[in-house]
Parts: structure tokens; C-alpha cells; sequence
């Protein structure tokens, strides 16, 4: 308990710029980011997740598809504050998710944040409903206590890095896809739209807001990552 709520030494300072360069690598291009969405998603549905058992809604379940969307279905009032907060918290999660990280790893808690991440992945896999979802959740889960129980701080730190890295870069691309999906395929089904019903508001104000939270967040965790 001691080495998990201790401080451990930094990594070296081109440790995290590698990892930064190496998140960069896996969200830019079209091919891996396809692939590597899927652990946005699993954040992005997390969020929806965790502020609907916040504010108060009873929670059914998650479902994460092969094509990296995903669903969350709670119950509770139809309107309201909770329920727009649950639409609201699945595409600011990734990025405040990496927000917190860099603040942990700004500290020291490299092992904290690992451990953290895992018993999140622990505590969303009960609610999943799909088997893909599933899998996928244990796959993530797998590979954080892995890396917690096997790997040397070196390892532990670098992996780290790279995951908060992951969630502050790849937390700015979806609100752009979002913005693209829905001017190819205008729905009315998208977590914009919803917030736009509930409110009365624009959906372009909240993917103005989607954009505000995610670059704010990639560049305050960028400072505490870079110690500027």
C-alpha cells in the first residue's frame, strides 16, 4: 500500500517526450487510430457512466461495438441537470481523465494512477452488456495490471506517460469526427444534439464546448507533464 500511494522518481525528460511523440503516432493516423478509438470509447462511455450514477440515475448498462461507438443506458428523469450532465460527461471525459492523470503524474503517483485506472476498468466491466464490449474492457484491464504487477518503475512510468499522453491527444480528435459525422449524416442522434433538445440550446455550442474542454485540458496536462 505504501509503494501504491507513494511518490515515484520522474522519468527522464526525453522518457516523456517519447511517449508524447509515441501517442501523437496513434492518434494521427487514419489506420491506428481505429484501432486505438477504442480505449476513448471505453473513457467516453465511462463518463456517461459514472455522472449518471452521480447525479442520482440508475444505471443499466454499457455496450462498446467493434466500429468504436458505444451506448450507455440509464434511467431516471427523462430532462433536467442529471441528464444533462450524463450527455455531456462523454466527450469531456477522455481529456479531464488525462487532465487528472498528468495532475497524478505531476506528483509522483505513477503507480497511484495505474492502479486507479485499473480498478475503474474493474468497477465499468459489471455494467458491460455485449461481448465485444467485454472483451475489450478485460483486454485494457489485462494490460494495466500487467504493467502494474510485472513491469519495473521504468516500465510503470513510461506506460503511464504514454496513457495520459493518449487520452489528452486523442480526447481533441472526436469532437471533430463529431463535427464531420454530422455534417455528412445529420442524425439528430449525437451527444450535441441530445444536449441541444435538452437545453434549447445549439448543438454548435456544445461542440464549441466539447473543442474548449479538450484543447484546455491538453494544455494544462501538456505544462504538468513537461513540468513547465
Amino acid at each position: 500500500m505504501d509503494q501504491v500511494l507513494g511518490r515515484q522518481p520522474d522519468p527522464d525528460l526525453w522518457v516523456v517526450v517519447a511517449t508524447a511523440v509515441a501517442a501523437l503516432a496513434v492518434v494521427a493516423p487514419n489506420a491506428v487510430w481505429r484501432l486505438a478509438r477504442n480505449a476513448v470509447t471505453i473513457a467516453h462511455e465511462g463518463g456517461h457512466a459514472l455522472v449518471a450514477l452521480l447525479t442520482g440515475r440508475t444505471l443499466t448498462g454499457i455496450r462498446l461495438h467493434s466500429d468504436t461507438s458505444g451506448l450507455t443506458v440509464s434511467r431516471g428523469k427523462p430532462r433536467g441537470v442529471g441528464m444533462v450532465l450524463t450527455a455531456l460527461a462523454g466527450y469531456t471525459a477522455p481529456p479531464l481523465l488525462g487532465l487528472g492523470g498528468a495532475a497524478l503524474l505531476s506528483e509522483g503517483r505513477i503507480t497511484l494512477l495505474l492502479w486507479l485506472a485499473t480498478a475503474l476498468l474493474l468497477a465499468m466491466l459489471v455494467m458491460i452488456r455485449n461481448v465485444y464490449g467485454v472483451i475489450t474492457v478485460l483486454l485494457t484491464g489485462a494490460l494495466f495490471l500487467l504493467v502494474s504487477w510485472r513491469t519495473g518503475p521504468q516500465v510503470q512510468a513510461a506506460f503511464a506517460y504514454a496513457v495520459v499522453w493518449f487520452l489528452l491527444l486523442g480526447g481533441v480528435r472526436p469532437g471533430f469526427e463529431l463535427q464531420r459525422e454530422r455534417r455528412r449524416n445529420p442524425t439528430g442522434a449525437s451527444d450535441a444534439d441530445q444536449l441541444s433538445s435538452l437545453t434549447g440550446t445549439p448543438p454548435a455550442l456544445w461542440l464549441f464546448l466539447f473543442y474548449v474542454v479538450s484543447l484546455c485540458s491538453l494544455m494544462g496536462g501538456a505544462r504538468w507533464l513537461l513540468d513547465l
